[in-house]
């Protein structure tokens, strides 16, 4: 029984932070951080899977290296030596990523390094990782990538699918000459729409996801205020004559 009185708050504090990552306090969808490469290199489902997944390494790590030294850094050198942290994380991610996946690598060029600079990574380095617990800072880390990497993902499956008719295109970038047969043809003799892969094709499509994503709100809090537990809820908290 203390076992459980005792796991039940770290479950339900884990529950927070994925809930968080991935769709309370996304970083790309709520709190509008990195969108420089995200709007730059999202027009096809591999390029978008390729840098999310390398930024949620980046994130993963730093978080966790940070919230290791967190004791040991003053604050006056604090934010350079994030930085270097972070720096130091991404030049290993790039190296791997030019080694292992040279082609993706070509195609994803400057923002990779520019992982670096995403406000994203160093805001949860200062804001949580240096004032939280190694697990946390980790767990942090990963949902907030997932997150990330999630709302970069739909970005560009929307926009590889209007502006090509296809999805998964060039998956062999990644996951190797097996994968040349997983693209989707969605539309026979479908001619293309450029703007979807412009970048203003990338803005128009983010407004798009905030917007489905504030009416998904907007919906489940009507919902949770109309219901029955709502009402009781209101209803025992009302002062009695």
């Amino acid at each position: 029984m203390l076992h459980n009185r005792l796991t039940l708050p770290v479950l339900n504090r884990y529950r927070q932070l994925a809930l968080d990552g991935l769709w309370k306090n996304n970083q790309a969808l709520v709190a509008l951080l990195g969108l420089c490469p995200l709007l730059a290199v999202s027009n096809s489902v591999v390029n978008s899977l390729g840098l999310g997944l390398a930024t949620t390494v980046a994130l993963v790590f730093s978080n966790t290296i940070v919230s290791l030294i967190r004791n040991y850094v003053s604050n006056e050198v604090r934010l350079p030596v994030f930085v270097l942290v972070i720096a130091a994380n991404v030049t290993v991610i790039e190296l791997l990523m030019n080694a292992f996946f040279h082609d993706l690598h070509k195609i994803l060029g400057i923002f990779i390094p520019l992982i670096v600079t995403n406000c994203a990574i160093i805001g949860r380095a200062e804001a949580f990782a240096s004032k939280n617990p190694v697990d946390r800072a980790l767990a942090d880390g990963l949902f907030m990538g997932l997150g990330f990497s999630c709302a970069l993902v739909a970005l560009g499956a929307l926009r590889e699918a209007i502006g090509t008719g296809t999805l998964f295109a060039r998956a062999d970038l990644m996951f190797g000459d097996s994968a040349k047969q997983w693209t989707i043809q969605l539309f026979d003799d479908y001619g293309g729409f450029l703007l979807a892969v412009l970048p203003p094709g990338a803005f128009i499509g983010l407004g798009l996801l905030i917007a489905i994503k504030n009416l998904v709100d907007a919906r489940a809090a009507r919902n949770m205020a109309t219901s029955p537990a709502s009402h009781a809820a209101t209803h025992l908290s009302q002062p009695t004559a």
